[in-house]
């Protein structure tokens, strides 16, 4: 489906000829076509590589998706893919764009992803000595707004990390509620890594070095990103590190009360077993057990069973065993 198309030049719009005019938009002395794609048909992509001349690879990797983010360099054209992150009932949805960059175009192809990037096209027109730039441009205006929507589903992860963490010692807490907590934040954490990872090297070949001729005015803006992405890169290692030592903190707390509770469960065994052994010998009748006559024996047994349930109690205590 289309969402967008313009022809600028010199910084500025000045058509939108939609899929039937692009090729002739294309006979412009000067300026760039720009066509934005929701969920192509076949038709849609079938007649802009005829219009374009698009690798057919490319073509191929745009109709199917489900493709890792990457760089791919066709002579002077580059097709680059992206991952859309969103946040969905059943965790973080993985969405796709991919960009087609010519000397004289720009195509994006979104797919399975409600984001879409009128504002990138609104802060594009806002800033015409840029977009004089051409394609280059507007492949990293797409880049950025990709990667600036990754910061809040990184702060989503630091601040549930944060609040398990605050909790994590509270008495009578849930410890298999916390590791399943945990390792769903360990898996979104992935998620985002599989998007920033290969994002990394895409933005590290576009500045400095060989940088493709279609974006070698904006090598200091796509440094930009790519310092971007390595701070994401940091706060994601910082989060997998702190996920696995609260996981082994929780392990260990659950240690700890097991114990407590071997500990409690052993002293009132205790407890319980010395009075069963006194019952055990008074209950025994031989007849010259000489406590079987005395008057005072059963008060004296009991008491005695109490004196020393007692004292074992006492003592399990002063060791915090109950």
């Amino acid at each position: 489906m289309l969402i967008n198309s313009a022809v600028y030049d010199d910084g500025r719009i000045v058509a939108e000829p939609g899929l039937d005019g692009v090729g002739e938009a294309l006979q412009r002395r000067s300026g760039f076509v720009w066509i934005a794609l929701k969920d192509p048909s076949e038709d849609e992509l079938s007649r802009l590589q005829e219009e374009l001349s698009l690798p057919a690879l490319a073509v191929e990797d745009a109709r199917k998706g489900h493709q890792r983010p990457k760089l791919e360099e066709y002579g002077d054209m580059l097709f680059a893919a992206m991952h859309l992150l969103e946040g969905g009932p059943d965790g973080m949805e993985v969405g796709e764009v991919h960009v087609f960059v010519g000397p004289r175009f720009v195509v994006s192809v979104r797919h399975r992803s409600a984001q879409g990037f009128l504002g990138v096209r609104g802060r594009a027109e806002r800033e015409p000595e840029l977009l004089r730039q051409g394609p280059g441009f507007v492949l990293y205006a797409l880049m950025d707004a990709v990667v600036d929507r990754y910061f809040p589903h990184m702060d989503a992860v630091e601040a549930e990390l944060e609040t398990l963490e605050a909790t994590m010692f509270q008495p009578h807490q849930d410890r298999q509620a916390v590791v399943q907590q945990l390792f769903e934040l360990k898996q979104r954490l992935a998620t985002l890594r599989h998007a920033v990872t290969p994002l990394l090297e895409v933005s590290s070949k576009l500045h400095g070095g060989r940088v493709p001729v279609v974006c070698k005015e904006m090598q200091d803006y796509f440094r930009d990103v790519y310092d971007h992405l390595l701070r994401i890169q940091a706060s994601i290692d910082a989060a997998r590190e702190t996920i696995i030592a609260a996981t082994q903190v929780n392990l260990t707390l659950v240690t700890i009360d097991e114990s407590h509770v071997t500990k409690r469960l052993a002293a009132w065994a205790a407890i319980f077993a010395a009075s069963t052994a006194l019952a055990g010998i008074w209950g025994m009748n031989f007849e010259s057990m000489p406590e079987l006559k005395w008057a005072w024996g059963y008060p004296m047994a009991l008491g005695a069973i109490g004196l020393v349930s007692g004292a074992l109690y006492w003592r399990f205590k002063r060791l915090k065993w109950l």
